[in-house]
């Protein structure tokens, strides 16, 4: 299946910043703290394995990406109470959040749920419409935008965590995706 919104694999990323990396209290940051944590989050994602490729498939997203997104948000469920995150808003694997006006649909961990999650990200993807952007900058800035909204990504694309969680959202993502990736993902 390809994914017609960019090729992850040929995104540049510097990966997790030093405080996304301490969340597992890790001594390393960029690229090789967001393998790490990606790892951590391993057995816990293969349960939802099956459901990630059909939702992929459907949507022509990187299944991935979604994976990375799941592990980054809700360090694939294990940063959930009952589907919702500490704050009460973000719902389910993906963080839908009831606070951007949308309705959480689905249980937390269902293909409603990270269907509905991953049309976000594809609405998003398309709203970058940065003209000198590339496919994949447009893709990274999707994701950026996932976190914080459309508004919040610069046009400055080296710039493009500059208001996201951590200064690292999608660098962090993009570098958990491409190890997702050579797991089968």
């Amino acid at each position: 299946m390809a994914c017609i919104y960019g090729d992850i694999m040929k995104i540049d990323t510097t990966g997790a910043s030093e405080d996304t990396a301490r969340q597992d209290k890790l001594t390393i940051k960029g690229v090789e703290a967001s393998k790490k944590l990606a790892e951590i989050d391993l057995a816990r994602m293969e349960k939802y394995k099956s459901i990630i490729t059909k939702v992929g498939r459907a949507r022509k997203m990187d299944t991935a990406v979604i994976a990375a997104i799941i592990s980054r948000e809700t360090r694939a469920g294990n940063l959930l109470k009952n589907g919702w995150d500490t704050t009460g808003n973000g719902f389910g694997l993906m963080q839908v959040d009831k606070t951007q006006k949308h309705t959480p649909v689905g249980a937390w961990d269902s293909e409603e749920h990270i269907t509905q999650a991953t049309d976000i990200l594809i609405s998003f993807i398309k709203e970058i419409k940065f003209p000198q952007w590339t496919l994949e900058q447009r893709f990274k800035g999707g994701i950026a935008a996932y976190n914080k909204g459309v508004s919040r990504v610069t046009d400055q694309y080296e710039n493009v965590d500059a208001k996201t969680s951590h200064h690292d959202y999608s660098n962090d993502v993009v570098a958990r995706a491409q190890w997702f990736r050579s797991k089968g993902f």
